[in-house]
């Protein structure tokens, strides 16, 4: 038996609700937010979420705040030059 959902990846479970669009976003978000990521502190590629806005190092136990599904933002607003 085949895997019936590599094109639709974890927003399969949605089947054929929702739209083609929303599933796709989640799909996206969903990546982003599963994968690990580098620490600020020990920049290690071991930060996972926790929970919605709160992520954890494995390697370092270090615990912080940042955004709801990356710990950092993908691009700066504006920079205050110093």
């Amino acid at each position: 038996m085949t895997k019936r959902t590599t094109k639709a990846g974890s927003s399969g479970r949605f089947g054929a609700r929702y739209g083609v669009v929303v599933r796709n976003r989640v799909k996206n978000i969903e990546r982003t937010q599963k994968q690990r990521h580098e620490c600020p502190v020990c920049h290690h590629e071991s930060v996972k979420r926790e929970s919605s806005g709160i992520w954890v190092c494995r390697h370092c136990s270090a615990k912080f705040a940042a955004a709801a599904y990356t710990p950092k933002p993908k691009k700066v607003i504006s920079q205050v030059p110093e």
